[in-house]
């Protein structure tokens, strides 16, 4: 899943981050509340992580913001601010769950897939991606062709996602490096070329085709069979 973060702490900020990405999901991680709805505004988002009290806009005039113009990706709001008023007053503001700090991190990834599974009226729909004959589950966190299990690492299963949910449009080598390694372009790097080699060895040679085409000077595209 894509998700946006916002907190300024400067401790717990970059630490949310690293465990959910770890958990196999892109971050997007704000300290200010107006960059934040702007990259809401113009990035579909599978779930928001808001804090309430951040320089700029806080988080609850964020969300009031992001519902005003339609904007329906689900949101948690994660704060200090835990009293009962308080939690009223984030969900009559479109939060759909409210954490309050201190918190277990676990108990906040599970909350974050309960939510974001409440989007579709079916889990299954919402947590499986599938193109031609491949599937991901991405809560099992498994990888499936033909019937048969495809064991992918983190990054691997990341780079896949992204192809899947790309319906076809091509996904340059910049674009890859922002969504799955959150890097900047470098053109020394060969971690794209590396990773995407190692995915077509798994899920193009055993089947003998192939799924992921070169556009030579552009990028790579996802075409199923």
């Amino acid at each position: 899943m894509r998700l946006l973060v916002l907190e300024d702490d400067a401790a717990l900020g970059p630490w949310t981050e690293k465990g959910l990405r770890e958990a196999g999901h892109v971050v997007d991680l704000f300290t200010d509340g107006k960059d934040a709805l702007v990259a809401a505004m113009g990035q579909d988002y599978d779930v928001l992580v808001l804090d309430r009290m951040v320089p700029g806009l806080d988080g609850l005039s964020v969300l009031k913001a992001l519902r005003q113009a339609k904007v329906t990706s689900p949101a948690i709001f994660l704060t200090a601010l835990g009293e009962v008023d308080d939690r009223v007053a984030g969900l009559r503001a479109g939060g759909d769950d409210y954490l309050a700090k201190p918190f277990a991190f676990s108990e906040l990834l599970a909350r974050i897939e309960v939510i974001a599974r409440r989007q579709s009226p079916s889990e299954e729909q919402s947590s499986v991606l599938s193109a031609g004959d491949i599937s991901l589950d991405l809560h099992k966190r498994t990888c499936t062709r033909k019937g048969q299990t495809i064991d992918l690492n983190p990054k691997e299963f990341l780079l896949l996602e992204v192809f899947l949910r790309s319906n076809g449009r091509v996904q340059t080598r910049t674009m890859l490096l922002e969504r799955v390694w959150d890097m900047n372009f470098d053109p020394t790097t060969s971690v794209v070329e590396t990773h995407i080699s190692r995915l077509r060895g798994k899920i193009e040679k055993p089947f003998e085709d192939t799924l992921i085409r070169t556009i030579r000077g552009n990028g790579y595209v996802f075409e199923p069979a």
